[in-house]
């Protein structure tokens, strides 16, 4: 879909890439992990609410990448390993292939985050068990994904930041809006 008035002289056409559940998704999913990371050992009752949200969101997006429109479909963008490392290797050398979607290491970051997250609240649920409960090995696996989370979403801005320069894009304003230019 063309957003650009056509004929307008420096004007580039814009596709929308994003639909609108994947934006709303992932904007939750900043808001609702923020809220779980800081409320966590703190105010239990909203941390616990705000878990199961979570799983909720994370449900949704799993059966979304494939039903969804092709390029919110986990087979459109998720690469083999291969292809991901040498992705990265070239954006080491500041040469990388633009993608319209995400690229190879967004895809791959994208799966790395939905499994420590399905991680973090499956020990998060485990810890409201009778099973579970007290179970120190539990905790510090849950405090340990939700670091890892951490460490994963840190890798995340640096790399949108580095194809934002690398291919001269502003990929926050695209996950805001939808649209990215066509070329």
């Amino acid at each position: 879909m063309n957003t650009a008035a056509p004929g307008i002289a420096g004007e580039k056409a814009m596709v929308v890439v994003w639909d609108r559940f994947v934006r709303f998704f992932h904007w939750t999913l900043v808001a609702l992990f923020a809220i779980g990371y800081f409320t966590g050992g703190e105010v239990e009752s909203v941390h616990i609410v705000n878990g199961y949200a979570l799983v909720a969101l994370l449900i949704l997006r799993l059966l979304w990448g494939f039903v969804g429109p092709p390029t919110a479909r986990f087979g459109s963008f998720v690469k083999r390993p291969a292809e991901t490392l040498a992705y990265l290797r070239e954006v080491g050398r500041l040469r990388a292939r633009r993608y319209l979607g995400h690229n190879p290491a967004g895809a791959m970051m994208i799966l790395a985050l939905m499994g420590v997250l399905a991680g973090t609240v499956t020990t998060g649920i485990m810890m409201t068990t009778d099973a579970y409960w007290g179970a120190e090995w539990v905790e510090e696996a849950h405090e340990f994904l939700a670091n890892t989370a951490v460490g994963l979403i840190i890798l995340h801005v640096v790399g949108v930041l580095v194809a934002s320069f690398q291919h001269r894009e502003n990929l926050i304003a695209a996950m805001m809006t939808g649209c990215k230019r066509a070329d």
